[in-house]
């Protein structure tokens, strides 16, 4: 009772940070879906088309640490607000494209720079400053899944435009539900008016470049950053190519949608249980255990042929160990750091993730392209996911302490 108390207060933040969070995410997640009749209509190849989502995910998670800075500086509602702004430009650029530039510009350039001001290290700094202590990674957790709603709508939403009417109207499709990140935005803007809790150690004025040095200067942060890579390869992986990949076996086109639909419905479970389990296990032991989890996953369903059945069980398995990650990062950077620079430092470690992220994309379509199948992608996947799920793991149960800088 006393944390629904806590929560009640600051709940119109938390929604608005949610549906931003949620729009943001399940656009992006669901441009996969486009990609056959996109490509053949607009004569580009699939690794030209993936090679606009690596674009996406440079963009965002190298400004991912300038933004987290810019709100320190200006504030989170007008970074969130020119960020749906320009989330909304880019899907309706899209929309619009005859060719490769129009495609680049807008699902890459434009949406990438967007999701550095709309999605999840923004969207969780907002929670995280608007909760206490006591309750926050649980919170973390809730905002995740509800978050992860957003594939849910937006993933019928498109297919069944594109079936309809073409790649163009599921992209307008898109381009509508974007547009509610603006009044999203705006509200979880209030936030600003939240002042930062006094700092322990007298430092919360630490500067953003002494915050950075003690991030980098920490094993545990590293260790987790590194890790963090392969997440991205993992997700963009799965995200982009399960489509394609489906195609191939012959299933039913709309089984991606449902697919990525399962996934959105089984992240709420996963966001919620790590977020609760965040604050009573060591998060960065729960991030090795879902790393090591995802990877056998990928790995039996490769294994074996693609059904109607074994594609959605996948689906459910991958979308409980989902953006669980979220909470647990999001939390750890807490822990170690404080309030006051987390976005910032938070973005650190997701441009390890983005990186991660253009490899499975952009990767994994130049080797479809080069071999015209995914067998050595997902092989090379799977065991980068083991190594780097058992080297966080291990880490996180015997490694040195994390180090600690009070910012506020």
């Amino acid at each position: 009772m006393a944390a629904i108390a806590s929560i009640r207060p600051v709940a119109p933040i938390l929604i608005g940070a949610s549906v931003m969070l949620s729009l943001s995410m399940g656009v992006r997640q669901s441009l996969g879906l486009v990609m056959p009749s996109l490509t053949r209509d607009i004569a580009i190849s699939v690794s030209e088309f993936t090679l606009a989502l690596s674009l996406q995910n440079l963009a965002w998670g190298a400004l991912q640490p300038f933004a987290g800075a810019l709100v320190v500086r200006a504030g989170f509602r007008p970074v969130m607000l020119s960020g749906a702004a320009l989330y909304s430009a880019g899907i309706l650029l899209l929309a619009c494209a005859e060719g490769l530039v129009g495609v680049l510009i807008g699902a890459g350039l434009l949406m990438g720079v967007a999701l550095a001001c709309t999605a999840s290290a923004i969207a969780f700094a907002v929670a995280s400053r608007a909760v206490p202590s006591q309750t926050r990674s649980l919170v973390l957790g809730i905002v995740t899944a509800a978050g992860s709603l957003g594939a849910l709508v937006t993933a019928p939403v498109g297919q069944a435009l594109s079936v309809a009417f073409g790649w163009r109207a599921g992209v307008l499709g898109f381009f509508a539900l974007a547009l509610a990140m603006l009044p999203a935005a705006w509200l979880a803007g209030k936030v600003d008016a939240i002042a930062l809790p006094p700092s322990t150690s007298g430092r919360s004025d630490a500067s953003a470049a002494a915050a950075l040095q003690v991030a980098m200067t920490s094993a545990p942060f590293l260790v987790m950053a590194a890790a963090y890579f392969v997440c991205g390869l993992q997700l963009l992986f799965i995200t982009t190519h399960l489509p394609s990949y489906l195609a191939i076996c012959g299933l039913d086109p709309m089984l991606g949608a449902e697919a990525l639909g399962v996934i959105g419905c089984f992240n709420v479970l996963g966001s919620v249980f790590f977020g609760w389990a965040g604050g009573r296990w060591s998060k960065q032991a729960l991030l090795g255990a879902i790393y090591t989890l995802r990877s056998l996953g990928l790995c039996v369903y490769f294994m074996l042929p693609a059904t109607p059945l074994s594609t959605l069980l996948f689906a459910a398995v991958m979308g409980f160990l989902w953006l669980g990650v979220g909470p647990l990062i999001a939390g750890s950077v807490v822990e170690m750091f404080g309030l006051r620079w987390q976005a910032m430092i938070q973005g650190i470690a997701f441009m390890s993730h983005q990186l991660g992220s253009f490899l499975g994309a952009f990767g994994g379509g130049i080797l479809f392209d080069m071999l015209g199948s995914y067998d050595v992608a997902w092989k090379l996947i799977v065991g980068m996911g083991l190594t780097a799920g058992l080297t966080q793991l291990s880490f996180a149960l015997v490694g040195p302490p994390a180090r600690r800088m009070a910012t506020g």
